[in-house]
This record gives C-alpha cells, sequence and structure tokens, in this order.
C-alpha cells in the first residue's frame, strides 16, 4: 500500500512538473515557445499566454488634475493584447472582485500595496476602483493566471500574483528618468518631436514604445512584451508595439508639468498643423471612454468598436454647435441612436466641458471647447447595451443603457 500511494505521489509529481502546474503558479521549464512566435497549436496554456501574447505595461503621465509624484509616470495596467493587436475583455466574470485592497491586504503584500497607493492612482481619487477595473478587464483574460495553473489553489491567488507582476515591471521601467537623461523634461513652454521620445526609450527599453498624447500634450506611455514562460514568472522580451501606433504628433508635443496643474501656454497654429485635439473642428477620431479609461472608438457608421480601425469624422461649424459626418454620410441622432449614413438628418451638437459643467443645461461653442466631449442635447454622456469585443459592433444611444460612456475629439 505504500509502495502503491509512494507511486501515486511520484506519478502527481510528474505530472505537475509536465503541466508546470505548482502551488505558486506555474513553473515552466527552460526554452519554451516565446508568446506569439509558437510555431503551432499551443498545449499548455499555463506556460504559454495566449491568446493575449502581447502583454503591455502601460504609464500615465496626468497633468491635469496632477496626480501621483511630480517626478514619476504612474501606473495604469498590464494587458494581454492578442498577436494582432486586438484584445479580449472581462474574460471571466466569476473571477471579477470589487476588494482588491482586501485581497492583497490578506496575502500579506503588503509593500506591494504600499508602492500601488503611490504610484497607481487614479485621477478621479478612487484607487480601489481602478484597480478593480484593470484586474476585471485585462487580468482575467491573461491565460497563465487561470485557477488551473495553481495546485493548491487559494482564492484570490492569481490577483496577488497579477499585481505583483504588475509593480515589478513598472519599477524597471522609469519613464521620467528615461526622457530626464535625454533632456527631456516637464515645461510649459519646451515642446518635443516624437523621434527624440522614441530615441530616448529605445537607449533603455531596446525598442520603441507607442506615446499618446491628449490635447497635443504628453499623456501615456505604452510598453510592449512578449512572454516566453507565464506571466507570473516567465522572461519578459521587449518587442514593437502591436497595432497601436502613437497617437501624438511628430512635433510639438508638450509635457506639462504636474505643478503647475496642467497650464497651457497660448498657442498659434500654423497653416497645415493639426487642430488641437477636443476642439471639434476639421478631421478626427470619435474616441468613447468608459470608466475613465479610452476604450476604442465610433466607426463610420455611429457604432461603437474596440478592435478595429478609428473612422475619421469631420465636424463643421454650425450655429452654436458642429455638424459631423462621416464616410458613410451624415450623422445624427436617429431615435436616440447616433447613426451616419446617406439618409441620416445632420444634427447640431455640442461640447461639454469638464469637470464637472452642468451640461443638461449648457450647449458650448467650439470657440470654447477644452478637453471637451461630445454632447447632443445638452448631454455629454451616452450609453451603450454593453462593451463590444471582437469584430462586434455596438449601437451608441443618448437614453440610458446598461453601459454609461463619452464620447471625445482626436483631431488627426
Amino acid at each position: 500500500m505504500l509502495a502503491s500511494s509512494t507511486t501515486a505521489a511520484v506519478m502527481l509529481a510528474a505530472s505537475q512538473l509536465f503541466s508546470g502546474v505548482r502551488a505558486d503558479g506555474p513553473t515552466c521549464p527552460p526554452g519554451g515557445e516565446v508568446s506569439c512566435h509558437n510555431s503551432g497549436p499551443v498545449g499548455d496554456t499555463c506556460c504559454f499566454n495566449t491568446p493575449g501574447g502581447l502583454i503591455l505595461q502601460t504609464q500615465f503621465w496626468d497633468a491635469d488634475p496632477a496626480t501621483g509624484p511630480e517626478d514619476s509616470w504612474t501606473i495604469h495596467g498590464l494587458w494581454p493584447d492578442n498577436c494582432d493587436g486586438t484584445y479580449e475583455q472581462f474574460c471571466d466574470m466569476s473571477r471579477e472582485y470589487s476588494n482588491i485592497t482586501q485581497i492583497l491586504q490578506a496575502q500579506g503584500k503588503h509593500d506591494t500595496l504600499e508602492y500601488m497607493m503611490k504610484y497607481f492612482k487614479d485621477y478621479k481619487g478612487d484607487d480601489e476602483s481602478f484597480w478593480e477595473h484593470e484586474w476585471n478587464k485585462h487580468g482575467t483574460c491573461m491565460s497563465t493566471f487561470e485557477t488551473k495553473c495553481y495546485m493548491d489553489y487559494m482564492p484570490q491567488q492569481e490577483v496577488g500574483d497579477y499585481f505583483t507582476k504588475l509593480v515589478e515591471l513598472f519599477k524597471g521601467l522609469n519613464t521620467y528618468k528615461t526622457l530626464a537623461d535625454a533632456g527631456i523634461t516637464p515645461s510649459n513652454d519646451k515642446t518635443y518631436a516624437l523621434r527624440d521620445l522614441q530615441a530616448a526609450v529605445k537607449s533603455s527599453f531596446g525598442m520603441e514604445i507607442t506615446f499618446n498624447c491628449k490635447n497635443g500634450a504628453l499623456n501615456e506611455a505604452w510598453y510592449f512584451y512578449n512572454v516566453r514562460g507565464s506571466a507570473q514568472t516567465g522572461e519578459y522580451i521587449p518587442t514593437l508595439p502591436g497595432g497601436s501606433p502613437s497617437t501624438c504628433p511628430d512635433t510639438g508635443i508638450r509635457y506639462l508639468p504636474k505643478n503647475s496643474g496642467g497650464t497651457q501656454p497660448p498657442t498659434t497654429t500654423t497653416p497645415g498643423s493639426p487642430a488641437p485635439t477636443g476642439t471639434f473642428s476639421g478631421k478626427g477620431y470619435l474616441t468613447v471612454t468608459v470608466m475613465g479609461e479610452e476604450d476604442g472608438c465610433l466607426i463610420s457608421s455611429g457604432n461603437w468598436y474596440t478592435t478595429g480601425t478609428c473612422a475619421t469624422y469631420r465636424a463643421a461649424a454650425s450655429g452654436s454647435g458642429f455638424t459631423l459626418t462621416s464616410s458613410k454620410g451624415a450623422c445624427g441622432m436617429v431615435n436616440d441612436q447616433f447613426k451616419c449614413g446617406s439618409g441620416v438628418t445632420a444634427s447640431v451638437f455640442g461640447v461639454c466641458l469638464p469637470p464637472s459643467f452642468p451640461c443638461q443645461i449648457l450647449l458650448l461653442t467650439i470657440s470654447q471647447a477644452s478637453e471637451g466631449k461630445l454632447a447632443a442635447s445638452g448631454k455629454s454622456t451616452f450609453y451603450a447595451d454593453k462593451i463590444p469585443s471582437g469584430s462586434t459592433q455596438v449601437p451608441v444611444y443618448t437614453a440610458p443603457r446598461a453601459i454609461p460612456l463619452t464620447v471625445s475629439w482626436q483631431a488627426i
């Protein structure tokens, strides 16, 4: 009987070794394939990130309102994009949590939590909700964090591992210092070229990254990796951005100091230069924001889409507001739905200013717009029945639905 038990134990251990399952998460054999570079079907998703094999560590530079230390970028998240640049989201409702702080405390991850409280900040001040959103939307879509990858799984164990890895990666990506070492520092007066930002980061990271701008000012940095092994303990290999080009202009990029409250000096527009993002004029994209995080955009029909290319819209002044058109035709509100097409009568839209203007009674003109949000009938909150994923397109309405969202202008 003892021999039989011993044999069974050995067989169990061998099985766990082969599958990569361990009490503390996957332990994968060396020399495994790198995510997004596999030569055939993947058998062990505990040791190979799939389908989200393009891992992003994303960071914010929030100057207005100033968020986090003045001499540091802050954490946005750890995202598993698919190898073609698309992504899954909210992949496992059974593992969505609303108590990240308590989970980390219960696991004794006090250092991680303390670091997050300083560097993982929500610009609205609700850090806990921000952390919950990042785990629920992105963490649940990382295959190596699935509960089957833990032999003696303890509830929420993968949540602690996710935030531990995120903090570890962020500590190794000091964007502020990297830029400062190249003479690129926050300023109310200076502007920078995208090529110089990329050269600075490439010298330390080894690859160009994605820089995103808001109203022509630097706002986000996205670092891309492929991973050999699990996301918890595997080898993170820098790679080029996949399907996410920088949204900053080639030149004239502002990098505003946090201690200025994001004050922006007067600017002049030279012939041929793009209009400032946020001003509904000329050509641009209509980007969608949900729970404070940009998530896709409106395509030419007016529907919301999260995995494809943004449609180019044209805004033209009309009375106290503006009209919008896409390649499909004029855009307007049809039975509370935002639509664009040849048979649509153009609506006159307005802009609502942050942070708390009473948009239900104000329609602001284009010249007053600053970081403005699209408004229909004086209201800047739109709605959808669900968040789109994959190839799904979702209509956008003004009448209340399950998902509230806002629509902003990104000039091109």
